[in-house]
């Protein structure tokens, strides 16, 4: 008997340290769906993923996306544009919400899902966020005299045994994308894309970290853009962005007292 009265005391003790220790979230707080894609169209990204976005069997995955999504019922569309573009991106949404069978060139996840969304969901607003900052993504592969540490080294292995465990080019699209949306594989991708610089150096420098700040710093500014937003109290908002972005993303909103993120996982079938 005295056994389980100490198991329940530890157990009534860890549950309470779990439990919120104050409130952090404003009454007001503003649901978001904070989305995951890669890059449909051309991208200057390191890291891409091969996609026939002229083909229709694709296009119609993506609108039964874009569908489930839509039950959100999202007011405002943010994407990964430059906000000085915003004009330019209105005018375009605005010609596809008279014509949704307009052709595009080169269409990205921008006209294939986001336009698709903000039309299904009767939505006015669509803003770009994005911020542009050079950064150095093989500065492991080109930094002379950098001392040994194996963890980047082995940590690429880890990625490349995922990468052959879940191959992109046998999944559907509805696999990939909720695939991509995985907190496992979003904490990833700030790991290769930035915490893991933090184990390249030299002796006297920390090179890696300088590169990697270039990332949050990146990230840190297109939050900030988000903010400059005009927001009611009854906005509802879609974030459309590539995965190392919704990933940052993720440990912003959910720090912030402002906004209440949603996982795109629980409208997806």
């Amino acid at each position: 008997m005295k056994t389980i009265f100490i198991v329940l005391l530890i157990s009534s003790f860890a549950a309470s340290m779990q439990a919120q220790q104050f409130k952090d979230k404003f009454n007001e707080a503003i649901p978001v769906l904070n989305i995951a894609t890669f890059h449909m169209g051309n991208t200057s990204d390191a890291n891409t993923t091969e996609f026939d976005e002229h083909n229709a069997d694709n296009k119609r995955s993506i609108h039964e996306i874009a569908g489930e999504i839509a039950v959100f019922k999202p007011t405002i569309i943010i994407v990964e544009e430059l906000p000085e573009n915003n004009e330019k991106l209105r005018k375009s949404y605005f010609e596809y919400l008279d014509n949704p069978e307009k052709k595009y060139e080169n269409p990205g996840e921008i006209e294939l899902l986001a336009f698709e969304i903000g039309r299904l969901s009767h939505t006015s607003k669509i803003f770009g966020i994005d911020h542009k900052e050079p950064y150095n993504y093989s500065l492991y592969y080109n930094l002379k005299n950098k001392q040994e540490d194996e963890t980047y080294q082995k940590y690429g292995e880890l990625v490349e045994e995922s990468e052959k465990k879940y191959p992109e080019d046998q999944m559907t699209f509805r696999e990939l994308f909720k695939f991509n949306n995985h907190p496992q594989v979003l904490d990833m991708l700030i790991n290769i894309n930035a915490d893991m610089l933090t184990y390249v150096f030299t002796k006297d420098k920390n090179e890696g970290a300088d590169e990697a700040a270039k990332m949050y710093h990146r990230n840190l500014v297109m939050f900030s853009n988000l903010n400059k937003i005009q927001i009611n109290k009854n906005d509802r908002i879609v974030l459309l962005m590539g995965g190392t972005h919704t990933a940052f993303f993720m440990d912003f909103l959910k720090r912030s007292p402002k906004y209440k993120q949603e996982s795109v996982l629980k409208y997806i079938k």
